[in-house]
């Protein structure tokens, strides 16, 4: 039913509707190991204000039931806090989905954000907004809620994502008038604004929003009744990988893929025939030459 329900939910958020339930089942965490001498009790009300933000802001306007929320994690790595109040370090995001008629989850999004930068009050509120940037923290909490949701999306129906997208896009346009770090374009080829990029512009953002779709829906989820097929419909997408590296060899969605579904494509492709494994080997070795271990299992399969 979570598959039917998707599919309803992404037309449903079209509409100016109000909000009806909490989309997000969020881990939040923070890691503050690599400062000391500093009162930390702030980031203890810090994480629980997060925790409360992710959980029970409504980012859409649809019903969500609760076996529906998307399980997600943001595990925060604090790196300074300055006497000016400045809270610095990497934030890394997670998301995963349930895989049809089984109890398998597969990862969608394992993106590591090196461009953590905002002030932080101890006890102060954060303020959810659709139209204005609140702060720099709500503004990055907007942008990865809203990730989380338009990837999840676009893996159950083809462009289900779309409106999520587009509330991206205003995201970045709202916080890059702030001058604050990480949403400059071209800043580097790797932050949030980069992000965006890569997924709404171009063919390379086209063929990878096609293969999230077929990957997952029309090939993960038939493997529980039709291992071939469903196998075969992955290896099929996996081209997509192809079309954005010609087009762009540094695009940030080429890591991004490989951070979150490397591990998986060893998983299944283990028990594959060796002309599939082969050629699923031939098509990533050339775009991702430092993965020679988990490349080589995928051509070498199961332990006979």
């Amino acid at each position: 039913m979570k598959h039917i329900s998707r599919l309803i939910i992404a037309i449903l958020a079209l509409w100016a509707v109000p909000a009806q339930a909490q989309e997000l089942n969020c881990v939040v965490e923070i890691n503050t190991d690599q400062i000391s001498g500093t009162n930390k009790s702030i980031f203890q009300t810090l994480q629980e204000a997060i925790n409360d933000y992710m959980n029970t802001t409504t980012f859409t306007p649809a019903q969500f039931a609760v076996n529906e929320k998307i399980d997600c994690r943001l595990f925060f790595t604090i790196s300074e806090y300055g006497d000016d109040g400045i809270i610095r370090g990497d934030l890394q995001v997670q998301s995963t989905r349930p895989v049809y008629n089984s109890s398998y989850t597969t990862t969608l999004i394992n993106f590591k954000d090196t461009k953590i930068d905002f002030s932080y009050t101890e006890g102060e509120p954060l303020i959810y907004s659709v139209n204005n940037m609140e702060s720099q923290i709500t503004a990055i909490l907007n942008f990865y809620a809203y990730l989380i949701l338009a990837v999840d999306f676009d893996s159950f129906q083809q462009n289900g994502g779309d409106p999520f997208w587009e509330r991206l896009k205003m995201i970045v346009q709202m916080a890059q008038s702030s001058g604050e770090v990480g949403w400059k374009a071209f800043e580097d080829t790797k932050n949030r604004s980069a992000v965006v990029s890569a997924f709404t512009e171009g063919r390379g953002g086209e063929a990878i929003r096609t293969l999230l779709y077929n990957y997952h829906r029309q090939g993960l989820d038939q493997m529980v009744l039709s291992p071939d097929k469903g196998r075969a419909t992955i290896t099929s997408s996996l081209s997509a990988i192809s079309t954005v590296y010609d087009l762009q060899p540094m695009s940030v969605l080429l890591s991004m893929f490989c951070d979150a579904k490397m591990d998986e494509l060893v998983n299944i492709y283990s028990k594959a025939p060796a002309e599939e494994r082969t050629k699923v080997y031939n098509m990533l070795q050339p775009i991702y030459p430092a993965e020679g271990t988990r490349l080589e299992k995928i051509k070498k399969g199961a332990e006979k």
